[in-house]
């Protein structure tokens, strides 16, 4: 079993250790987030009472949940499973195994452990028999974890020569700058927003997500709107929603400052329950769920500040390293918030960098791609290991740029214009 055990989503693949091949795969919301939505809240409840234990229950159970889906999918049971590797952030991977994270919050921010050796899946708390082994990756950091580690070294980074910009987008962002001759790394809290949280109907990508939106330019009212499977909308997902934003400011509906132009020629800007604007993405009677399905102004304000750490984050360790983001010559996007991501609509809205199409490259879920690795090659498990140990990290939030940078990039795309010029230019016409 390969296990992504993201923050706000986790995502497990069956895979057949002789041929490789991935069996059936799964994913879903991390069960922990009804004990807080950010790895702060849960860190902060994990020290209460019984918190460690019930996170921890709540972590396996939703690996547990998910591996009954793939077993099932494939036709196999769990007395077929013989390994486990798990790919998380610092805080999951340490709240899985039943390790003490408060130190991750707290000055130096030195996480109890970075490297964990092996255990019996079954003391994890996971419904697996004995004997059957969990490899948790390597961590860096307390905010630079085993998922960042899994990703780079499936991607293969470390013996690259391009100077490349890898970037996980998802509630707890990280960022890689580097090659084969360094790597520095960085973490900077987004938030739930790409995944969905947070969002009054935001969800993850599945059947009946909004993915794809695009305005037709003779009549606003008409917009065209896909789903995954086609199927009737009930919700927009982390792709639908940064499509959507940049179609919105494309056609002057929404402004750069995250509001909605209430002189905009279309009837779905309306006022909200709240007072603020909202636009109506699907009409009721055209949704698979009983209301209308609107994107809200404070939903617009949590998308923008999450961009704004993503991009901010990127901004400031690459200047870190003494190069612009003009001198990346390869950007690695990742992340599981989404089956693909629009990459001209995610410059568009200042997610990421203003550069060449030709430099970006996207990997679906680096970190379950390398948990897949992990099950079929014990050599990459010691890769991951010297990966972990290549990488220099850098604390964003004793970066005094940092900061200022974040500001900045509250706006869409950005407050200065010079680092976005073909947006801007298109925005002019």
């Amino acid at each position: 079993l390969a296990v992504d055990l993201g923050t706000t989503s986790v995502w497990v693949a069956l895979v057949d250790a002789n041929t490789r091949a991935v069996l059936a795969e799964a994913g879903d919301y991390n069960q922990q987030i009804s004990f807080g939505e950010d790895v702060i809240s849960r860190i902060i409840f994990s020290a209460k009472g019984d918190g460690l234990s019930e996170l921890q229950k709540a972590a396996a159970g939703s690996i547990n949940k998910l591996t009954q889906s793939v077993l099932d999918k494939a036709g196999a049971s769990r007395d077929d499973v013989s390994f486990i590797a798990v790919a998380g952030n610092t805080t999951m991977t340490q709240l899985l195994l039943g390790i003490d994270a408060r130190n991750i919050r707290l000055a130096p921010y030195i996480p109890a452990a970075n490297q964990f050796p092996p255990v019996e899946a079954a003391q994890a708390g996971l419904d697996m028999p004995r004997g059957v082994m969990l490899y948790a990756f390597p961590c860096v950091a307390s905010y630079v974890g085993g998922d960042i580690v899994a990703g780079v070294a499936a991607y293969g980074l470390h013996k690259r020569p391009e100077m490349t910009l890898y970037m996980d987008i998802g509630t707890n962002g990280e960022i890689v700058v580097g090659n084969s001759d360094f790597m520095m790394c960085a973490s900077c809290s987004a938030g739930p927003a790409f995944e969905g949280g947070g969002l009054e109907f935001g969800m993850r990508a599945t059947l009946g997500a909004v993915e794809g939106f695009a305005i037709n330019p003779e009549n606003l009212d008409e917009p065209m709107i896909l789903t995954i499977g086609r199927a009737k909308p009930i919700g927009i997902c982390g792709s639908g929603i940064i499509t959507l934003l940049a179609e919105l400011m494309q056609f002057g509906i929404l402004l750069q400052n995250g509001k909605f132009n209430p002189d905009a020629p279309t009837k779905r800007v309306r006022q909200g329950k709240d007072g603020t604007l909202e636009y109506v993405v699907v009409w009721k009677d055209d949704a698979g769920v009983d209301s209308d399905i609107v994107i809200t102004e404070p939903d617009v304000d949590n998308l923008v500040r999450a961009k704004g750490a993503m991009f901010s984050g990127a901004h400031t360790l690459v200047e870190h390293v003494g190069l612009t983001m003009d001198t990346i010559e390869r950007v690695v996007i990742t992340g599981s918030f989404g089956n693909f991501v629009n990459l001209a609509k995610a410059v568009f809205i200042g997610l990421l960098p203003d550069i060449p199409a030709d430099r970006f490259f996207y990997m679906r879920n680096g970190s379950l791609a390398g948990a897949r690795l992990a099950c079929v090659d014990r050599a990459f498990l010691r890769t991951c290991e010297e990966v972990s140990r290549m990488m220099t990290h850098v604390e964003l939030s004793e970066a005094p740029a940092y900061m200022d940078k974040y500001m900045a990039a509250q706006f869409l795309p950005h407050t200065d214009a010079s680092l976005f010029p073909n947006v801007m230019q298109a925005l002019r016409k």
